[in-house]
């Protein structure tokens, strides 16, 4: 029977082996980062798509926001936190802040589009020009 015996030229890609083969743990980052990867290239792709339209919806929230809520802040005369209750459903994103100097109210639908309000006597609340 022969019998054969490891030289240490042997022994060494025996070692180079082990330590080519991936651990658990490595397995597990790259699964990770994958995914990650292509949850980023969803999101990017959602906002290509959707992002022009969801910029023109902002904008019309916020400009309904700001001319209901002037008029219920400076023509009912109600406190400003009241005006909220006049929204539609679905507008629960868009914030206000009045200037009661100004006689204005701003709504803003944060990061994506703001529009203001102020009160003119004898035309009531008007919005200000669109920025196209």
């Amino acid at each position: 029977m022969a019998s054969f015996k490891l030289t240490s030229q042997h022994e060494g890609l025996r070692e180079e082996r082990r330590g080519s083969a991936p651990s658990g743990r490595g397995v597990r980052l790259r699964i990770v980062l994958v995914l990650l990867g292509l949850a980023g290239i969803a999101a990017l792709g959602l906002g290509l798509w959707k992002g022009p339209r969801l910029a023109k919806d902002a904008l019309t929230g916020a400009s309904f926001g700001a001319r209901i809520a002037c008029s219920c802040r400076f023509v009912e005369g109600r406190p400003l936190d009241q005006c909220k209750s006049d929204f539609e459903p679905g507008m629960s994103m868009v914030m206000l802040s009045a200037d009661e100097g100004a006689k204005s109210v701003t709504a803003r639908v944060p990061l994506i589009a703001a529009q203001t309000a102020t009160f003119r006597p004898g035309e009531g609340c008007v919005l200000e020009k669109w920025e196209q």
